[in-house]
């Protein structure tokens, strides 16, 4: 069941949604590697080689969910430049974030995102997308 495994890398500045993130993995049993960057600086980071280092998240089954309205560098910021490197464009991307803007929504979509889902406001839905999510990528195949 090993080759089964996705590494999620949660590219999000707000801390209650990152401890909504991790307490639903607990709470369902979501085994699945999380590794969490603050702004999509660090995510690009954390997915790069860099000093001939491996990247912290895995090159293996790869799947970002990435937040919009963040500092430093936001998330359709973060969209175009992971879509600009050869290495990282076929990475996907769950856009998961509190715009209802169609504008935001339109570009997310544009940058070839696998999905835009709207953060539930209560843990138990939020957990309940968490659930789904993961069911829903562990079915797929991924490079």
């Amino acid at each position: 069941m090993e080759e089964r495994v996705i590494n999620i890398l949660l590219v999000e500045d707000d801390e209650v949604d990152v401890m909504n993130v991790k307490r639903a993995f607990k709470k369902y049993k979501i085994t699945n590697p999380l590794y969490v960057a603050g702004n999509g600086i660090e995510g690009l980071a954390m997915l790069r080689s860099q000093d001939n280092q491996q990247p912290k998240v895995p090159e293996s089954r790869r799947l970002i969910l990435l937040d919009l309205n963040m500092p430093k560098m936001n998330g359709l910021e973060f969209l175009q430049a992971l879509r600009q490197d050869e290495s990282l464009k076929r990475t996907p991307v769950i856009v998961l974030t509190t715009s209802d803007e169609d504008k935001d929504r339109i570009e997310a979509y544009n940058l070839n995102v696998a999905g835009y889902i709207l953060k539930p406001v209560t843990f138990n839905n939020f957990a309940e997308v968490m659930v789904a999510l993961n069911k829903y990528w562990t079915l797929c195949e991924m490079p």
